[in-house]
């Protein structure tokens, strides 16, 4: 128990030293060219494109619901009725 102890205890404070060395340097800037834009925007669109159908998918379904809770509440106030 106590090996284990001193393994984890050791394990941990490597790890923590070490963490700072992993850290970003943000002296440089980076500067993307016209290209890495252009790729985005084109992921950007086709991201757009695929979310178009889904929306209209989404508002028919919504448009249904409505409609069927309207149409079971006039079925329901012509069965009172009768």
């Amino acid at each position: 128990m106590k090996t284990l102890r001193t393994l984890l205890t050791g394990t941990c404070f490597t790890l923590l030293l070490a963490n700072p060395a992993l850290a970003v340097d943000t002296t440089r800037v980076y500067s993307s060219g016209i290209l890495i834009f252009a790729f985005l925007g084109f992921l950007a669109l086709i991201l757009l494109v695929q979310l178009v159908p889904t929306i209209m998918l989404v508002i028919g379904m919504i448009k249904g619901l409505v409609n069927g809770v309207q149409e079971n509440k006039a079925v329901a106030t012509e069965a009172k009725r009768d």
